[in-house]
This record gives structure tokens, C-alpha cells and sequence, in this order.
């Protein structure tokens, strides 16, 4: 095990339409996708993608979705432990404009106790905030075992304030931010004041706001993609996490800063493509972004 990821697993399906019908009404969507979904599982294909396979704790049904995923995942190599529920959880989304509608239909409802599992030789942990129980379990479990621990902050929930004593890498939405009631700079201080030694608040179209501990805050503005080439932006920030965890695994003398260049070069490749699948970059991918938009940005080794 190089990298343990825990989530909830979700089937996306994207699709660009004019609007969605309402009463009785229909509609003809332009294109769809179906994929993986879910932030840390997502984030997983990533880093698989990018040729380091994770070990992947997240939620299975026996059902027809859940059986397409677990084809997804051994298409990709992606270690699988199932905690079992009734029902696979489902995502409907609409990217337009920059945006994206999401209606989902979850199942956390857990039929077992999460795994218990064997982190020997684990190098980083990716959680996000799904399976709390089990987030929490392992994030003391590599944290004691001095094993890189990481937060996807989409919201802010039950337990998160608890969780960030045992987080090294806390990077926050926007959301994060209106729920904690205070403005992105004051997170980093919160997150920081909390133990996390890399804190950063994801701004969208506006970039990354990032501090390192003992150090300054840094905006990291994302590359200039031209909006005709924007297609989906959903997923972008989970193909970020997954990016930025696969560079410490390739090469963790790097610098964060390095990192979080080389994740913002994959999510800009994610919203030029329509789905999670779609948007995987790869090692080639990723150096095209980065040659495209920043002469500057490091490539990879």
C-alpha cells in the first residue's frame, strides 16, 4: 500500500444541456458522460491514473452500478475495500457556463464496520470527510505513524474540527469558509492554529490561497484556460488532490509550491473534458497544460 484514499463512491452522470425540463416537459441533452465520482475516489483514478495505484476504502452495493464500478476500478488497478451499503449513490450533473448543478442520491447508511487495514509501507492518507468514523480512525493511525495525511474540505462536518489535529495538508473550499463564518485568510489561520502544516482554501476561477507553516500566504492563480475550451468543471478539484498527492509520492523533496503547480496544471486539463473519466489527466497531459500556459510551471521528472 502506497496510499490509502477513503470516500463515498458515486456513478456520475454529466450531461450539457439547455436547461432542465420541469412539470411535463422534455429535453434533449448534446452529450453525456458516465463515470466514477465521489472526492477521494475520484481523487484516487487520479493518482492512478498518473501510475501509482492507491488502495481505495470506500462505499459498495451489490447492484448494477455497484458492479460497474468495481469493473472501473480494475480498469484503473485501484485497490478496493468495500464497506458495504444497500443502494450505490448516484450524481446527476450539469456543467454550464463555468458552473455546475449537481442532484445527488446517497446511501451512507453502512451495513458493517469499516475495514481494518494494514498501512505498512503507506507514504500518505487522502480522506474527505465521508466515513467519518473510519476518516478519523486512520488519520490518527498515520498521523502516529508519521505517514502524510491529507484533507479534502468540501464542507464542514461533524467531526472536522476534531479531524484537523491529525491533518498535515488541509486544502478548504469556499464553502468551508461561508460555513466557518470567516474569510479565506482567517481559515488558513484556523486550519493552522488546528496543527495543519500546508493550509489552503480552493477560490475556483480565483485560484489557490495557500500558507506553509512558518511561512507567508502565497495566491496561486490557475492557469488561463480560455472559456471556449471550458467544458466541465466538475471533479476539478478532485482530480487536484489526487494530483498533488501522487507528486509527494513521486517525489516528496519537492516543494509544495511545486505540488500544487503540478495539481493545478491536472485540474486544468479536468475542465476541458466532460466527465471524471474523461478528465484524468496523464504524466503527457499534464506537461502539455504546463507548456501551454506557463513556461514557468515545473514539470515533472
Amino acid at each position: 500500500m502506497q496510499a490509502l484514499f477513503i470516500g463515498q463512491t458515486y456513478i456520475d452522470v454529466t450531461f450539457l444541456a439547455d436547461h432542465i425540463p420541469t412539470g411535463d416537459e422534455k429535453a434533449v441533452a448534446s452529450e453525456y458522460a458516465v463515470s466514477f465520482g465521489g472526492n477521494a475516489v475520484t481523487a484516487a483514478f487520479c493518482c492512478a491514473k498518473l501510475a501509482i495505484k492507491p488502495d481505495l476504502l470506500t462505499t459498495g452495493a451489490d447492484d448494477w452500478l455497484g458492479r460497474m464500478f468495481l469493473d472501473m476500478a480494475a480498469k484503473y488497478g485501484v485497490d478496493l475495500h468495500l464497506r458495504k451499503v444497500k443502494k450505490s449513490s448516484l450524481s446527476f450533473v450539469m456543467p454550464h457556463d463555468g458552473k455546475r448543478a449537481i442532484v445527488r442520491c446517497r446511501d451512507d447508511n453502512y451495513l458493517h464496520p469499516f475495514p481494518l487495514l494494514d498501512i505498512t509501507g503507506c507514504r500518505a492518507l487522502h480522506v474527505d470527510g465521508h466515513q467519518p468514523d473510519a476518516a478519523m480512525h486512520y488519520a490518527q493511525k498515520c498521523r502516529n505513524a508519521g505517514i502524510l495525511t491529507s484533507l479534502d474540505g468540501g464542507a464542514v462536518r461533524a467531526n472536522t474540527h476534531d479531524m484537523l489535529a491529525f491533518i498535515d495538508v488541509a486544502v478548504v473550499s469556499e464553502r468551508f469558509c461561508e460555513q466557518m463564518g470567516l474569510p479565506p485568510e482567517a481559515t488558513l489561520d484556523y486550519l493552522q492554529g488546528r496543527g495543519c502544516k500546508i493550509c489552503a482554501v480552493t477560490l475556483g476561477e480565483k485560484g489557490l490561497l495557500w500558507r506553509e507553516a512558518g511561512g507567508h500566504t502565497q495566491n496561486e492563480e490557475p492557469f488561463d484556460i480560455p472559456a471556449a475550451r471550458i467544458i466541465d468543471t466538475s471533479g476539478a478539484g478532485d482530480v487536484f488532490h489526487g494530483a498533488y498527492i501522487f507528486s509527494y509520492l513521486n517525489d516528496s523533496k519537492r516543494s509544495w509550491h511545486e505540488h500544487f503547480q503540478f495539481a493545478k496544471a491536472a485540474s486544468g486539463f479536468k475542465i476541458q473534458h466532460l466527465g471524471n473519466e474523461a478528465g484524468l489527466p496523464a504524466l503527457a497531459d499534464i506537461a502539455a497544460v504546463q507548456s501551454e500556459f506557463s513556461e514557468k510551471a515545473p514539470a515533472l521528472a
